[in-house]
């Protein structure tokens, strides 16, 4: 798919298949995330990557949000190993990145995801056993979109330029 596609294509999906993502197609995701840029290239990132019914449970146990997604990638940033100066450190914008990557890799091999804010991180600590260090960022559900998939109204809501960019 082209660049100008997946940026335009890509939209938050909130309802899948219970079709499993080929393990290339998955290999693509991740290796996304490992080539994309982080404060002075310390890539302070751990990824679970939730595909069990099991493991999917406990997912759900701290959010109402995996819309049935057959994958689901937990990223979390560590605290201890970002880089940090003057009391800011970089871990959740390093995750975020990464989790960016991801999702727009992921639409170029065709699968929907979503990005969910919305969960328990204190639940995904305790049910995945997570480490301190380590801060639980986004959840990233994803798999092959339903059909019947809702694309939100507001997706297609987008500021002015004029509105948004201001030169100097």
């Amino acid at each position: 798919m082209e660049f100008e596609q997946v940026i335009k294509g890509r939209f938050s999906a909130r309802k899948y298949t219970t079709q499993s993502i080929e393990p290339e197609k998955l290999n693509a995701v991740l290796e996304a995330w490992r080539l994309a840029p982080t404060a002075k290239n310390i890539q302070p990132i751990k990824i679970y990557v939730v595909k069990s019914e099991e493991w999917l449970a406990k997912v759900d146990k701290a959010s109402r949000c995996r819309y049935w997604a057959p994958t689901v990638l937990i990223v979390c940033g560590d605290k201890e190993s970002a880089f940090e100066r003057n009391g800011h450190s970089t871990y959740e914008v390093d995750a975020s990145i990464v989790a960016t990557h991801m999702l727009l890799e992921a639409t170029n091999q065709w699968l929907g995801n979503i990005w969910i804010d919305l969960f328990d991180r204190g639940v995904i600590r305790e049910e995945f056993d997570i480490p301190e260090n380590l801060v639980p960022v986004c959840l990233l559900p994803m798999g092959y979109q339903a059909e019947d998939c809702p694309i939100s109204p507001l997706h297609y809501e987008r500021k002015n330029l004029n509105d948004i960019v201001e030169e100097r």
